[in-house]
């Protein structure tokens, strides 16, 4: 019986890629470097650190990846406090309203930063609704890898069986497909050319995975 939803943030409550994506190509061209589409698809769903780590990797820079990281946060910040139409993805808050009336336990698995996570937490009022926060920047493992979502069902206080993933992101769907979770793939018009095929269901509007249907899939 379904007990915990477990969200990711990026695309799923929030629709922040615009931002990240600004921030992204301003640190690549600040140190010098040219990121293809496919390789930067490819990031999607990681952290932000294990990104960067990549990055210094492939293109041999100079810099070290927590200074990578340092630049890309720097834009974000920027952009997130400039940015007055920034707004929650259409349904999700009736939905996490929609589940916490209903008794369901929240929890949010998110490779963002912590200081991320609390900003927009803070911003759209989010925390009376979840019981925890785990952020990918944390972990010693980065999605694909099925940490993330594997500590975040413990932190449910359930047993997985009796949780569920929402994902937008194909090493999202791979990391709760590893840790052995239901998992509801969200194919959004803000996750471009992303992978489903591990999720256990695909969906396209969140009305599709309401309370009352929610309870039926596991």
């Amino acid at each position: 019986m379904l007990k915990a939803v477990i969200f990711d943030m990026d695309g799923v409550i929030i629709d922040s890629e615009p931002m990240h994506n600004k921030a992204y190509h301003d640190m690549f061209n600040e140190v010098g470097i040219k990121v293809s589409n496919k390789l930067y698809e490819s990031f999607t769903g990681q952290s932000t650190i294990n990104i960067c780590k990549q990055l210094v990797d492939q293109f041999k820079l100079s810099q070290t990846p927590e200074e990578l990281v340092a630049l890309k946060r720097k834009h974000y910040k920027h952009f997130f406090y400039n940015n007055a139409t920034l707004s929650l993805i259409d349904g999700v808050l009736n939905l996490i309203k929609d589940y916490h009336n209903n008794g369901l336990t929240l929890v949010l698995a998110s490779s963002a930063a912590m200081t991320s996570i609390n900003q927009i937490f803070d911003r759209f009022d989010l925390n009376q609704y979840f019981v925890a926060k785990l952020s990918g920047g944390d972990l010693k493992q980065s999605k694909p890898h099925p940490e993330i979502f594997i500590k975040a069902a413990e932190a449910t206080g359930f047993s997985k069986n009796e949780c569920i993933v929402i994902e937008d992101s194909t090493n999202g769907v791979k990391a709760a497909h590893a840790a052995g979770i239901f998992c509801v793939g969200f194919d959004s018009f803000h996750s471009k050319n992303q992978d489903y095929s591990k999720a256990n269901i695909v969906i396209k509007n969140f009305k599709d995975i309401a309370y009352n249907k929610a309870i039926k899939l596991i």
